[in-house]
């Protein structure tokens, strides 16, 4: 594949982005959750976590725990005791427990709808919040960049950056607004099911045709992209 301008891949990327749409129409967030302070602390857990893993450990705690004032009233070793199993157990439980008494403290005990009032809470990055304001609030505010995001936009050659929020800003650059969250429950899904990192299903891949496999062993694409 010859070398790109930013005007090819954006075309090339609405021609990916057309063939994903079709091909997972029922893409979702995968992580359970009925408001925005559940989907809040589901991605906070999520962090190095499977969202299968998450959302055993969420149909418990969401029983237990229902407003920012009851996890930030909750002991320290009881919220790591529940948490435990999706790793980092320590670290989460003190996101949440700062996290949900900011909520308290300066929001009204409300999950805010912009960007910069949520990367004001403790444990939310970009990441966190942009699944939040997507998904909960419906909110095109930047693009979500998981490890399948940053993965799946190196090896279509959209990228050479490794870190994420450098990676968020060229893809939201390629990228149309009105489908930023859509355009990564698409690269997920497709990450998980077709695309994955050890073994990608490249014979049956969807969209070869238009991905130069860049970093697939045996390729033979890797030059010229990106």
């Amino acid at each position: 594949m010859p070398r790109e301008n930013k005007e090819a891949k954006a075309a090339r990327m609405r021609q990916i982005l057309a063939v994903l749409q079709q091909t997972y129409p029922q893409a979702h967030c995968e992580l359970s959750f009925s408001n925005p302070l559940e989907l809040l602390i589901a991605t906070i857990l999520s962090a190095q976590c499977t969202d299968k893993r998450v959302n055993l450990v969420t149909a418990d705690l969401f029983k237990r725990y229902r407003t920012p004032l009851h996890y930030a009233a909750a002991p320290l070793e009881e919220l790591e005791r529940l948490i435990q199993s999706t790793g980092f157990f320590r670290n989460k439980a003190r996101s949440i427990k700062g996290c949900c008494q900011a909520l308290v403290d300066k929001f009204d005990a409300q999950v805010p709808k912009t960007m910069e009032e949520l990367t004001s809470l403790g444990g939310v990055g970009r990441k966190t919040a942009n699944v939040v304001l997507g998904n909960a609030f419906g909110l095109n505010v930047g693009v979500v960049v998981d490890t399948h995001v940053a993965r799946l936009s190196q090896r279509l050659g959209m990228t050479r950056r490794t870190d994420a929020e450098k990676i968020e800003q060229e893809l939201m650059g390629l990228v149309s607004r009105d489908v930023w969250t859509m355009f990564s429950h698409w690269l997920i899904w497709h990450g998980r099911r077709r695309c994955t990192a050890r073994s990608p299903g490249c014979d049956h891949c969807e969209i070869r045709h238009l991905c130069p496999q860049v970093g697939v062993r045996g390729a033979g694409k890797e030059e010229g992209v990106a």
